[in-house]
C-alpha cells in the first residue's frame, strides 16, 4: 500500500474499500462509516475502533440544541461505552480532510499517533492523517 506523505497528504493511488492494500480492519471501519452516512442520509458517517477491537459507528448529529460531527459522535459513543483508547478512526465525507476538532477528539482518546482515514462518499480513501 502506498501510504500518505508526511502531514497526511493524499495517497498516491486512491484506495477504495475494495483495495487489497487497505488493512481489513481499516476497510471495515470505512465501510461502516459509509453505511452510516447512507443509511441516515447525513453529511458524514464515521467509525472508530477501540483497543479491544470493538467498533462504534455514528452519523452527523444536527439538532437545534446539539450539533456534532460524525467523528466526534463516534468518539463520544466509544467513551460512553467504556473505551480506554482508540486504534483507528474513519470518516466518510465530502470534505478533503478531517477537521481540527475531529482530530482533537480522536487524539484525546487514542493519542496523537492514532490514524484517521478520510474517505469520499464512494469509499475511496483520500487521505490518512494522524490525530496529532
Amino acid at each position: 500500500m502506498s501510504g500518505p506523505a508526511p502531514g497526511g497528504a493524499p495517497y498516491a493511488h486512491p484506495m477504495t474499500t475494495e483495495t487489497p492494500g487497505l488493512d481489513p480492519e481499516d476497510r471495515k471501519i470505512v465501510t461502516l462509516a459509509r453505511s452510516a452516512r447512507a443509511r441516515n442520509g447525513v453529511p458524514e458517517g464515521a467509525a472508530v475502533r477501540d483497543e479491544t477491537g470493538r467498533t462504534y459507528v455514528a452519523g452527523t448529529v444536527a439538532l437545534d440544541s446539539l450539533k456534532l460531527s460524525a467523528l466526534r459522535t463516534a468518539v463520544a459513543m466509544a467513551v460512553a461505552s467504556g473505551a480506554k483508547s482508540l486504534e483507528a478512526a474513519a470518516v466518510v465525507t465530502e470534505a478533503e480532510s478531517a477537521s481540527d476538532e475531529d482530530r482533537a477528539a480522536v487524539r484525546d482518546l487514542g493519542g496523537a499517533e492514532t490514524p484517521v482515514l478520510v474517505a469520499a462518499p464512494d469509499g475511496t480513501v483520500r487521505a490518512a492523517v494522524s490525530a496529532g
